[in-house]
């Protein structure tokens, strides 16, 4: 029997260009799939949801997040790279245990699925066995969100610069775990590339990503890190192309932003984390300026917020005070601002389903595709009067205004707050991973612990 949804009377913001934004305007969902968008739609015996005073929006799609790290929140809140890679790598990251994989990976998924994040890239970098690969996986599947685990190293592989390869493990894993394409998470991989491997590792790395037909994601460009022309490496050995989404992106040369576009590669930005650790400036004026639609993540949950409103505003706010500050310089006003609030939900839902490869299936309420949706409470203090949908979701929205979600069909929150879970539990078995991690690295809970920037091998 058909299960039929229908969302009346909302605020919309389509993200199709044949629909556009509109008002008091009903969605339609059958089973999985969005069936219409319109006004005055035929209920035809559908459960009603009433818009009234919400808007109505595709699930936000984050291109590149450490969810394991969920267990390390704010940790690294005044900590620099260097330091960030010698306390996360050099000190924390060996000490996880299976089950600390699992815990941090259902709550870093529920935290994303409460945000209207429906779809999330997880570099999963932390494989230190293949019991932790599996924790990984049967978490995430466990969250009913939709996920590209990105199989990556363990602790000691990623370390920079590293000779190890990545494990033969991940033949298993997608025999094992990634028997469907139409599952909700599939399989990628998080290939550390040239900066941060050698280059024989990175071939090999690339040569068993592209045999598993697995989507690679790689960081390059990310502080001193990335000023080595990591992308010309990769484009002079012909390992760039549509599979690959470079992240962050930020201190690489000019011309290696045209080698991005020439090759049909996506890029991730996550300002946040870039502004914070000492990456280089977000990069979103660079990639329009050679036609690459940009694209948002959060990164790590160890000094960063978790939302991607917050990104929106910052990738929005950034851009826009460049602009200015040029037009000051220049003794001009600026007309036209380079990116509007438009332009930011694109980066955080179809430019994101694009470079997943899942925009036939997502990033935009289509007809036909999944019903991956997300409702925002409009009706306060927050958003009221609404006179402009877009820019208030935008410069105005959070997590606790995302009041239902929904997906490919199923709720997964419900009048503010996440379906099917025991919340309590959750946070209660993450303070004990948490505790187990940093005793077993000889750091007391709380402890607002500096570590010793990081000396590469």
């Amino acid at each position: 029997m058909v299960q039929r949804t229908l969302i009346r009377n909302a605020s919309v913001i389509s993200v199709d260009l044949a629909i556009g934004n509109v008002d008091n305007c009903d969605v339609l969902i059958e089973d999985t799939k969005i069936r219409a968008v319109g006004r005055g739609l035929d209920a035809g015996g559908a459960e009603t949801v009433d818009g009234t005073g919400t808007i109505v929006m595709p699930g936000m799609v984050d291109t590149h997040r450490h969810i394991w790290q969920t267990t390390l929140r704010n940790i690294a809140a005044d900590w620099t790279l260097d330091q960030y890679f010698a306390g996360v790598r050099g000190q924390l990251g060996e000490h996880f245990r299976a089950e600390d994989i699992y815990i941090a990976n259902l709550a870093g998924a529920y935290e994303a699925l409460n945000g209207g994040v429906t779809t999330v890239l997880d570099w999963s970098h932390n494989m230190n066995t293949p019991g932790h690969t599996d924790a990984a996986v049967e978490a995430l599947k466990a969250s009913r969100g939709r996920f590209v685990m990105c199989y990556g190293n363990s602790n000691e592989e990623w370390l920079p610069v590293s000779n190890l390869p990545t494990s033969q493990d991940v033949r298993r894993v997608k025999l094992q775990h990634f028997s469907s394409s139409d599952d909700l998470v599939q399989l990628g991989m998080a290939l550390r590339g040239p900066q941060y491997a050698t280059e024989a590792v990175t071939r090999d790395d690339w040569a068993l990503a592209r045999e598993l037909d697995a989507l690679i994601s790689v960081h390059v460009g990310d502080g001193a890190w990335g000023k080595g022309r990591p992308v010309a490496w990769l484009a002079e050995n012909g390992l760039l192309g549509e599979d690959v989404i470079c992240s962050h992106c930020n201190s690489l040369a000019d011309d290696e932003f045209q080698l991005m576009a020439d090759s049909g590669c996506s890029a991730s930005m996550t300002p946040e984390i870039e502004l914070q650790m000492g990456h280089g400036w977000p990069v979103t004026g660079r990639l329009l300026k050679v036609g690459m639609r940009p694209t948002l993540g959060i990164d790590i949950a160890t000094c960063n917020s978790g939302h991607l409103f917050q990104v929106m505003r910052t990738v929005l706010l950034v851009e826009r005070a460049w602009a200015h500050d040029r037009a000051d310089r220049g003794g001009y006003s600026v007309e036209r601002l380079p990116v509007d609030t438009q332009d930011a939900i694109e980066f955080a839902t179809i430019n994101g389903a694009k470079a997943l490869r899942l925009d036939s299936r997502i990033g935009s309420l289509t007809p036909g595709k999944d019903a991956d949706i997300v409702m925002i409470r409009a009706d306060n203090l927050e958003m009221a009067p609404l006179n402009n949908p877009v820019g208030a979701v935008v410069l105005a929205g959070h997590p606790g205004l995302v009041d239902t979600v929904w997906v490919a069909g199923r709720v997964v929150k419900r009048g503010g707050r996440l379906t099917g879970i025991d919340e309590r539990k959750v946070l209660g078995e993450l303070n004990r991973s948490r505790d187990y991690v940093l005793s077993k690295a000889g750091v007391k809970p709380g402890e607002r612990f500096i570590p010793a920037p990081y000396q590469a091998r």
